[in-house]
């Protein structure tokens, strides 16, 4: 008899794509969410899981349902997590539900405070690319997969290891849970502030992750990062360790080339920091008996991940890339990359502030000249989203001061973002919109129709920035 497994929050990145995963093995799914948007809404619709109503339904728990997986979103007075705890139903957190799956796997753990998502689907990739049978997870939609998320009975599991708390009644790391036989740690830079309040506390997380690999469990990480360095040095000589650096390369007339024993390998991706991610998974292959030329022509082949650094519309003179980035280290490390490749040309950025950490008065000083690469920044944050998150109000200085950039333009509503998008755009070549939130909940849908694009155009959901003048004057196609 198949498994009932009730979701909730199923609306989440993660957890939508593990309930049509579940869905798609004989589990019956069911779930709730007191917020679904596109694309989980219309994936969950098809695969026949879409909840009947938005809301919490805590009379769906019963005792018939076997397994409860618990996604961030949910708060410790959720109703239905109450009922399910009243009935003594099995509750997951999804980490813990993912570990559970993975006990007798090789789990490769791809963790670190930026370059998970990337590394990770360049791991998928080769792996999938030479053969080798494996399960994921992983935080971004990946070209040639249909899931974020595989839980079948490959020997091999590939992980994207966070170390945010694991959910509301469960506080340790997510990778905590998943006890790699093979791990690697891309760097440390202080993040989520809400969880870690000090750089110390953050980075006893990943003394945590350490600590808890087997002896002669195998951990690769990057050398050029020396908290990282010291913190491997301390905590880790049980482990066989293996340090990497960036991979050779160089970049011609703006194209990127990576390089390896005399020979030249064209690459899609650019910047310092892919060639590091890139070097990581040439030292994980090697563990895995892989050969490295076949690896390497992989790489050169993988196409990036949705929203990293991803190219969104090409015109003769100008172009638009969307990136997730939103933490400080991201934003400088996917600045630095940016102004590499487009060395002479101006740029304009459009961040959004959106996580916890972005938000905070004590936090914001960890942006100082992060932005420096670029020509000029548009700012916005969400006033409504900060009175939900009880955080104090933002000032235009505060935010000037910790940037350290005077003349950015700060935005606080959708309408104010159009009209400095559409005073900005003529003057500028690069147009990058950086963030990892809905700025403002813009329909994608309703402007790529507005733009005249076809709807099977190349417009991730989630977030479009451009109106109708912006278009006229920018001079790009949607690709």
């Amino acid at each position: 008899m198949s498994q009932k497994v009730h979701l909730i929050a199923i609306g989440g990145s993660i957890m939508h794509n593990l309930a049509l995963e579940l869905k798609d093995q004989g589990y019956l799914v069911s779930g709730s969410d007191d917020q679904i948007y596109e694309p989980a809404r219309t994936r969950l619709e098809s695969a026949g899981i879409l909840p009947n109503s938005i809301g919490w339904r805590p009379e769906v728990l019963s005792l018939e349902i076997d397994i409860v997986i618990l996604g961030m979103h949910a708060k410790k007075d959720n109703p239905e997590l109450i009922k399910a705890q009243e009935l003594g139903l099995k509750i997951y957190s999804f980490p813990e539900f993912v570990a559970s799956k993975s006990l007798l796997k090789k789990r490769i753990s791809i963790a670190g405070s930026h370059g998970k998502t990337t590394t990770c689907s360049m791991v998928m990739h080769t792996l999938k690319n030479l053969g080798l049978d494996f399960d994921y997870l992983v935080g971004a939609q990946i070209e040639g997969f249909n899931h974020m998320v595989s839980l079948k009975d490959a020997p091999i599991i590939v992980i994207e290891s966070d170390e945010y708390l694991s959910s509301c009644i469960d506080p340790r790391p997510k990778f905590l849970h998943y006890i790699p036989d093979i791990a690697i740690i891309t760097g440390i830079a202080w993040d989520h502030f809400n969880v870690f309040p000090t750089l110390e506390s953050y980075e006893n997380a990943f003394v945590s992750l350490i600590q808890s690999m087997h002896s002669q469990s195998i951990l690769i990480y990057f050398e050029g990062d020396q908290s990282l360095v010291r913190l491997v040095k301390e905590h880790g000589a049980h482990l066989k360790t293996i340090p990497y650096k960036e991979a050779p390369s160089k970049m011609v007339n703006g194209n990127s080339i990576l390089l390896s024993e005399g020979k030249e390998y064209p690459t899609n991706l650019f910047g310092s920091h892919n060639y590091q991610n890139m070097q990581a998974v040439i030292e994980l292959c090697k563990c895995l008996g892989l050969e490295k030329e076949l690896v390497i022509q992989q790489l050169s082949e993988f196409k990036g991940s949705s929203k990293r650094m991803e190219l969104l519309a090409k015109g003769p003179t100008k172009i638009a890339y969307l990136d997730f980035a939103h933490s400080p280290s991201k934003v400088k490390a996917t600045l630095s990359a940016f102004r590499e490749k487009h060395p002479l040309d101006k740029i304009l950025v459009l961040l959004e502030l959106h996580t916890y950490s972005s938000l905070s008065l004590e936090f914001l000083p960890q942006y100082h000249q992060t932005t420096s690469p670029a020509d000029h920044i548009i700012l916005y944050f969400d006033p409504i989203a900060m009175q939900i998150k009880n955080m104090v109000a933002l000032k235009s200085d505060d935010l000037m001061s910790a940037f350290d950039r005077y003349d950015m333009d700060i935005c606080t509503s959708t309408e104010q973002l159009k009209g400095k998008l559409s005073s900005r755009i003529e003057d500028y070549n690069v147009l990058i919109f950086m963030g990892s939130g809905q700025f403002g909940g813009i329909d994608v849908k309703a402007y790529a129709k507005k733009l005249g694009a076809s709807l099977s155009a190349k417009i991730y959901f989630g977030i479009l920035w451009i109106n109708c003048e912006v278009y006229s004057s920018f001079g790009f196609c949607i690709i």
